[in-house]
């Protein structure tokens, strides 16, 4: 599923009405029936009170289309106006004259005395709708606005937000002052980016996606560089079923270096995962003096001695490596190994050096800080897989920094060292050197746990 920006999604508008000739009060008729239709479902069959707080830009206009549906509905609505209906213009105005000559009841709320008068009011409605503030909001929300907000979030009343929940950044999910806490978000045309990622997603609550009858001809030829991940639109034909007559060599061969002292089961981990994914025949390369640990411990994954001091890997075990490269298909570096110098120096040579698909994570990528420029040195393909502390310390940050931008800081790596990211954590960032950036929302609290990158560098390995 294709995500939008901000100004994305503002030209997507534009061209729409400009280019396609949809007008601008045809848009916002869909979107506001879209809205009451799913209101009507989620909430139903029982009609409800509905009061919906109206901004006076287009997303107050959008709440006037719901309040319209709704009353036509036979539900009980009332509109409450953060401003004059002298300074509503364009297609919200002609959406609140309708509003008006239908009988529709309406508030002005100009100041915040006449917002804490309302209170009581308010508290007899079962459903608030926020039409407050739109996509366009960028800066910290104040006045009558913030006032507004942290009163819907006060009642305790199940919230539905239009387009986004007032407060949020649309394309960076960032809290601006204060925002609503969403029951559900009707998003229009495409879904915010920053409906998707923290901290946004924190508000959104559900999600759905009204079709405002943007043509998809356009949304083609925007280009978007950002996608949320679908089971139901990733292509799984390299994992279709087997062809009969084949054999462990037709499945690759998968080297991991991995594993020190007190990290026996990072490489274990990893080297078992692998497996798991179905390749054909997996090597854990691991220190010697480690080896006897292994032997017992898998039956499967077979191992490699490398040259070792006191546990970790030695220099000498870069030229025990590159003897046992040949014939392998992908290679994996990383988990457990350590940052001591025998370490580094396989990691950074490997790089240099290997012409199979390589993925670095865990230590391997701590090898890498202040080395960055080793990267471009690639013979193949190179996936790196950080958490945010690992990412923090590549880029010589905070990992609140990194957590504040990931999908921005993703984006700059990637491009800038021809290599697939892959930022861990929820909501993980996949980002390619073409600029592509990937959202992965699978996953959950219990893979916070020592380990689960240790296995995913096998699963990434492996396949």
């Amino acid at each position: 599923m294709k995500l939008v920006t901000r100004e994305e999604m503002r030209e997507l508008d534009r061209r729409t009405i400009e280019e396609i000739g949809i007008l601008g009060l045809v848009l916002m008729e869909n979107a506001g029936r879209g809205t009451a239709q799913i209101i009507k479902k989620r909430f139903g069959p029982e009609k409800k009170k509905v009061a919906i707080f109206c901004g006076r830009g287009n997303n107050g206009g959008d709440g006037l289309v719901v309040a319209r549906y709704l009353k036509n509905w036979g539900w009980s609505v009332k509109v409450y106006l953060l401003s004059e209906k002298e300074k509503i213009t364009g297609d919200a105005k002609v959406n609140l004259e309708v509003w008006l000559k239908m009988g529709g009841e309406l508030k002005e709320i100009l100041n915040e005395e006449e917002l804490h008068l309302i209170k009581e009011e308010i508290e007899k409605f079962d459903l608030i709708v926020d039409a407050l503030l739109g996509t366009g909001l960028k800066d910290e929300v104040k006045g009558i606005s913030k006032e507004a907000i942290q009163l819907i979030n006060a009642l305790g009343k199940p919230v539905i937000a239009i387009d986004v929940p007032s407060g949020i950044d649309a394309t960076s999910g960032k809290v601006l002052g204060v925002a609503v806490k969403a029951t559900l978000t009707a998003t229009f045309g495409l879904p915010k980016i920053g409906l998707l990622i923290h901290p946004g997603l924190e508000y959104t609550g559900e999600l759905f996606v009204v079709d405002i009858s943007i043509p998809q001809v356009l949304v083609e030829e925007m280009n978007l560089k950002h996608t949320l991940l679908d089971p139901q639109e990733i292509d799984l034909w390299p994992l279709r079923p087997r062809p009969l007559d084949t054999h462990k060599l037709s499945y690759g061969h998968l080297l991991i270096i991995a594993g020190s002292v007190g990290k026996t089961g990072a490489a274990a981990m990893a080297g078992e995962a692998a497996l798991k994914m179905g390749t054909g025949l997996v090597t854990l390369g691991v220190p010697k003096s480690l080896n006897p640990i292994f032997e017992v411990k898998l039956t499967e994954v077979m191992t490699y001695p490398l040259s070792d001091k006191e546990g970790v890997f030695s220099e000498e075990a870069l030229k025990e490596v590159l003897e046992i490269l040949p014939g392998k298909t992908a290679l994996a570096i990383g988990p457990g190994i350590g940052t001591e110098r025998g370490a580094k120096k396989l990691t950074l040579e490997l790089l240099k050096l290997s012409r199979v698909p390589m993925v670095i994570d865990a230590d391997g990528i701590n090898c890498l800080v202040g080395e960055l420029e080793v990267l471009k040195s690639k013979k193949a393909p190179v996936i790196l897989t950080p958490h945010p502390g690992e990412m923090a310390r590549l880029l010589g940050i905070t990992s609140k920094e990194v957590q504040s931008q990931r999908i921005e800081l993703s984006r700059e790596f990637a491009k800038k060292y021809g290599v697939i990211l892959v930022l861990k954590g929820s909501r993980t960032v996949i980002a390619e050197p073409g600029g592509h950036v990937f959202i992965n929302p699978t996953g959950n609290p219990g893979m916070a746990s020592g380990g689960t990158g240790d296995i995913l560098t096998g699963m990434i390995g492996g396949l």
